[in-house]
């Protein structure tokens, strides 16, 4: 009989997509001769990244195409000190996105059908829980919309605890523009299984049609019940216990990546053993340096 392989201790693993991002570098319409600037986006890796920044051993697992796109990701994530040593290439290619400015905004158009994230599977999370022992597993609903089979990674996760011990963390993530009739059912099931839940407001009511009021009784199980009211504030359940933060006022400047800022910030808060409060307090921190800077995070990584 083979030895079992001895598992490698980090403090937070990251599983989940990542995509080439390309954006108008004078955020105006596309035109043809039009100066585009690359990005690397992903919730997860935004989430691995600001972790990493803050000194934790983190590490992103994924697949990406054997393609320049896969490689500059790889290098990029790398080069924020984030372990790669997990992710996976394969012959499919990764998936890309592109930011198109609008008048009311910025819209993603997303070029990923087939990608090589989008065949993550139950088999990837075995794998990875026979290598690797993290303190904390975070992951996104994003994993769940971009195919069945990233919806079976994620139940591997989250409901049958392929980590074992690990805290899973789990950051609802509902994007409109990959849903269908299942998600809404889906996303709940891994959102009450999880120990820590990330969601917004907004979100709970076009996923689910309830009120923040009425979301702690939607979603039992977590320990630990984080909801986002976008500008106003940060509520989270612990038990019977209620925490409630203001959001800073900031201008922003762009949105996106602002939630992973937000997760980012309080699982590093939870690391060192903060109370609830500091915990909201260092999540509504690093969100506002994401909403303030041009990038999609505070430390240079895209969103999705």
């Amino acid at each position: 009989m083979m030895p079992a392989r001895e598992r490698t201790p980090i403090d937070v693993l990251c599983v989940g997509e990542t995509m080439a991002v390309l954006a108008p570098e004078d955020a105006l319409p596309f035109r043809v001769g039009g100066p585009l600037a690359l990005h690397v986006g992903g919730a997860e890796s935004n989430v691995a990244g600001g972790l990493a920044a803050a000194g934790h051993r983190v590490a992103w697992a994924s697949r990406v195409g054997r393609d320049a796109f896969g490689d500059l990701i790889v290098d990029e994530l790398a080069a924020s000190g984030i372990d790669v040593s997990y992710v996976e290439r394969t012959s499919a290619p990764t998936g890309v996105y592109f930011k198109s400015p609008e008048n009311d905004g910025v819209r993603p158009l997303y070029y990923r059908s087939g990608s090589a994230a989008s065949t993550m599977d139950a088999p990837f999370a075995d794998h990875l829980a026979e290598r690797v022992q993290p303190r904390i597993v975070h992951v996104s609903g994003i994993t769940a919309q971009i195919s069945a089979t990233g919806l079976e990674l994620l139940r591997r996760v989250c409901v049958d605890r392929v980590f074992a011990d690990a805290l899973v963390s789990f950051d609802v993530n509902h994007r409109p523009a990959l849903a269908d009739a299942a998600t809404p059912d889906a996303l709940l099931a891994l959102a009450r299984a999880a120990d820590v839940c990330f969601v917004g407001a907004d979100e709970a009511a076009r996923v689910w049609g309830c009120s923040a009021a009425q979301i702690p009784e939607l979603l039992r199980g977590p320990r630990h019940l984080v909801v986002k009211d976008a500008d106003v504030d940060a509520v989270e359940y612990t038990g019977a216990v209620l925490t409630r933060v203001p959001a800073a006022r900031v201008e922003v400047v762009e949105p996106t990546g602002a939630g992973d800022a937000f997760a980012a910030g309080w699982l590093d808060a939870y690391l060192a053993g903060a109370s609830a409060h500091v915990r909201l307090e260092a999540g509504h921190r690093r969100a506002a340096l994401a909403l303030t800077s041009h990038g999609d995070t505070s430390h240079g990584t895209g969103a999705r």
